[in-house]
Formats: structure tokens, sequence, C-alpha cells
């Protein structure tokens, strides 16, 4: 073949090629047309099993909303989600039924019973001191005898202390009897009111005009019966007229010396029934009453102290005994819940409450007495409400990752839950009465990492106080025009 038709030849094969490609790419065209092929999803799709995200957002910058992940093209962080399933209440928090069930969670409901101020303490055993005798000598003699006693001795009424002569009442004897032998009633009569007036108890002036001798040796008896706290008299001794011979404590009662904090001793009024339990008595329990409030209260303890009178009719509480006190005011109707449903804190005491489709709502509460594992509730619920009484901290702690419990802090004016407080450590750069440079650590509810940044003040008083070098502990709250600083609570100065 010549060269000019070898030219020929190839430039017929090319543009048939040319024209078989044009065809197929045509073909496919159309294919696609007719048949559109499924469109891969987006990578940055959530899964179905996953939470609806709406928009992604910088937290510094929350009313700018993206449509997708990322970097903020205002700071140096990952935008943040918005879930679908925040757009509910914000102050609840819902809790899968399967978790609460295999947790076991029980609820109780809020009813009213009658429930009394109940007062727990404790209390050491004291003498009755209105139950005191002192034998004394009321006219001046000599001791001719001492019974066999000693201090700490219990004696009983009428029991024999000692022997005595007494020359001025034998004298007044005399006279008495010798008129009486006379007849003479008028000096009869003046000669016995002498006899009293030197102090001769009426026992022994019957004795005397009974048997018609005279008695110049007095025995001294125990007025009462209890403990023998001293005896001042010796066998020989002279005494003078009201010398003291001896101390008696009477042990039929004792007194029971509790101390209460004053935040409690407006419970207790005097009357109250109190019950005591003593160690020594295993078991047993002595009912006696309150008969006084003191009114001094201990500096160092800052409580008052109760008195409480018990029987002692056995004589087994001795005086420096401890006992365990119970005392229990008057019952009234009040709102109750289980003790074991109270969350309490340094600031506040919360409840769970269950609603419906299975959300629960921390709720702050007023607390009144307690009595047995029941708790009053002053202010917070209604009766028949379902609250939380097994497992309530695993809803609180999910309440407080949601930011739940901070929204209970409710504005006065509007009734709408305020946004969550945002907490971190930090270190004061600058900082005047509009805003502060802040080199904080990571807020840790905003997936925010820790950089230097300035924040704007909410009150000119919270940098009162503070200077740059201080460490503190910085709360932020989102608003429409970013982070905005709401504490400032200062942990330390400058390293």
């Amino acid at each position: 073949m010549n060269p000019p038709a070898l030219k020929t030849l190839v430039g017929r094969l090319a543009a048939a090629v040319v024209l078989i490609a044009l065809g197929a790419a045509g073909a496919m065209l159309w294919t696609q047309t007719q048949h559109p092929q499924p469109v891969a999803s987006d990578t940055t799709a959530a899964p179905a099993d996953e939470r609806s995200v709406l928009y992604w957002y910088d937290p510094m910058v929350p009313a700018q909303r993206f449509d997708k992940p990322g970097k903020s093209p205002f700071m140096d962080m990952e935008l943040v989600p918005k879930y679908a399933d925040e757009g509910g209440d914000a102050a609840s928090v819902r809790i899968d039924p399967s978790v609460t069930q295999n947790l076991g969670m029980r609820l109780a409901p809020v009813t009213r019973t009658d429930i009394s101020d109940t007062l727990h303490a404790t209390g050491l055993v004291r003498y009755n001191e209105r139950d005191i005798a002192i034998v004394q000598a009321r006219s001046g003699g000599y001791v001719e005898r001492v019974a066999r006693l000693a201090p700490g001795d219990v004696v009983k009424a009428g029991t024999l202390i000692a022997e005595l002569l007494v020359p001025q009442w034998a004298a007044a004897q005399q006279e008495y009897l010798a008129l009486k032998a006379i007849g003479d009633a008028e000096l009869t009569a003046a000669a016995e009111a002498r006899m009293r007036l030197a102090g001769m108890p009426e026992r022994l002036i019957r004795e005397v005009k009974t048997s018609g001798r005279v008695k110049d040796r007095i025995a001294i008896t125990a007025p009462i019966g209890g403990e023998l706290q001293s005896l001042d008299v010796r066998p020989g001794m002279t005494l003078s007229a009201g010398q003291t011979l001896a101390r008696i404590n009477g042990i039929a009662s004792v007194w029971l010396d509790v101390a209460v904090p004053q935040a409690q001793a407006g419970q207790v009024r005097t009357g109250h029934t109190a019950e005591a339990r003593f160690a020594a008595f295993p078991g047993e329990t002595v009912t006696g009453r309150v008969i006084a409030i003191l009114p001094g209260v201990d500096p160092a303890a800052r409580a008052l102290t109760l008195r409480i009178e018990l029987p002692n009719r056995d004589s087994r509480i001795r005086p420096g005994l401890s006992a365990e006190v119970q005392i229990a005011g008057t019952p009234a109707s009040a709102l109750t819940v289980p003790s074991e449903a109270v969350i309490r804190s340094s600031r506040r005491a919360l409840v769970i409450v269950a609603e419906d489709q299975g959300r629960y709502r921390p709720v702050e509460v007023t607390l009144g007495r307690q009595a047995n594992d029941r708790t009053e509730v002053l202010t917070g619920l209604a009766e028949g409400q379902q609250v939380v009484a097994s497992g309530q901290f695993l809803i609180d702690s999910e309440a407080s990752l949601q930011g739940v419990l901070d929204r209970l802090a409710a504005a006065p004016d509007s009734g709408a839950p305020a946004m969550p407080l945002h907490e971190a450590d930090a270190v004061i750069e600058d900082i005047d009465g509009e805003e502060a440079t802040l080199a904080h650590g990571p807020f840790e509810s905003l997936s925010m990492p820790g950089m230097t940044m300035v924040f704007p003040l909410a009150r000119p008083e919270l940098a009162q106080g503070l200077k740059a070098g201080d460490r503190v502990r910085v709360g932020v709250r989102q608003t429409d025009d970013g982070l905005r600083v709401e504490k400032l609570d200062k942990t330390g100065g400058a390293k």
C-alpha cells in the first residue's frame, strides 16, 4: 500500500474511534438521566440511632449558627452541637425507662402525715439541787456520840447522825416541868414558849410534856433519805448555834442536763415528755419531763441546757451517768417525703419529681421537721406528686451534666428558666469594673478548651477586691452577645 492510501486509512480509523467514544458517553448520560444513581450520604450525617443535631454554634457567639461541624471562625475551638431533644423543658431531664428499671428506681408519693418535733441529744445526770437537807445545831452544846457514817453513804430518813448535850435546852425543860408542877397555867404556857424559842424541835417538846422528865441528850437524825455528802461533826466537839453538822442530798429524783444546739432550742418547751436511755441499763427507758430551759448559752458549743427531772425510785441512777435523750413535741399534720428522697448540699436541698413520659425534674425544697424516716417539706412540692426515693443520685448527676440544676435559678420577673452557669478555674490577667481578661481552664459543660480571653462583667461589684494575678473560680453564662461573667470567687492570691 502506498503512503497516501495508508494515511487515509489511519484517519478513517481515528474518526471511527472518536464517534464510538462520543456514542458511549451519550448513552451513559442518557442512562443516568433516566435512572439516577443514589447519592452517597454525607459523611457528617449522624446514624439513625444517634441524637438529631439541629445546628452547630460557637458558645462565644451563640447567635451565629452553622450547618456542619468544624473549627469556629471566631475562636480556636470546635463548634458545639445543638440537639433537637434539647428544645423541650430545660428544667427537666429524660431517663430511658430501661435504665430506670435496671437500676431499681423506686418512687414514693408526697403525703400528709402526723409529725412532731423530735429532739435527740445526750445528757449527764446530776443531783436534784432542790432536794437538799442541811443539818445544823439549833443551840450551842457538846457532841456526845457520832454514828458510824462517812460522806458518800446512803442514809434513810430518821437515821441517827449524832447525839448532843445541850445545857440550854435542859435548863428550859426543868423550868417548864417546875411551873407545870405548881399548876400555874399562865407561867407554864410561857415556859413552853421559851423552850420553843430556844430551838427545841416539836418532837422533843412533846416527849418532855408526856414523860415529865428532862431530856438533856438530844439525838440528831437525818430529815430526808439520800446521799450523805458531808459530815462535819466528831465526838467531844463543842458546837455553836447554827453550826452545820451534815449535808444530805436526796436521790429520789435526779436531774439530767442536756445540751441542745441553739437552732433546735425552739422545738422544746417546759413540760414536754423526755425519754432517757442509759448504757448501764440496756433495753430500759426512763421517762421524765422538761422542768427548765436554762437562760445561759455555752459559748464554745453554742448550745442551751435543758433540765430534765427523772424519777429514781430504786436509786440506780447515779450522778455522772450519761444518757441518750429523746424529746417529742406535739404532733401536727405536715407534708412529708421519705428522708432518703432528699438530696442535701451546702447550699440547698433538692428532690427529684417524676413527671410524665419518663421525665424527671429537680425541685428545690425548704425542709422542716424530721421524724423517723419522713421529712417535712415546707415549700416546693404538692400533695400527690411522685418523688424518686431510690436512684435519685443518677438523675441528679445527669441533670448536673445537662445544666438542669443551674437552670433552676429562674429569673424572678419573667419566671423563665435562666441559662446554665458554666464554671472553670482561671487567673486574672487584667480587670476593671466592666470586663476582665482571664487565663481560664476548660469549660467542660461548653466543650471549650482553656485559653486567655476578655469577658464582660455582669456587675461592676464582681471586680471588687480582685487584682491581676489572683486565682479565681469563674462562672459564665451565655447571652445573645456571647459569654458574660456572673461569678468571680477568689480561690488564692498570685502565684
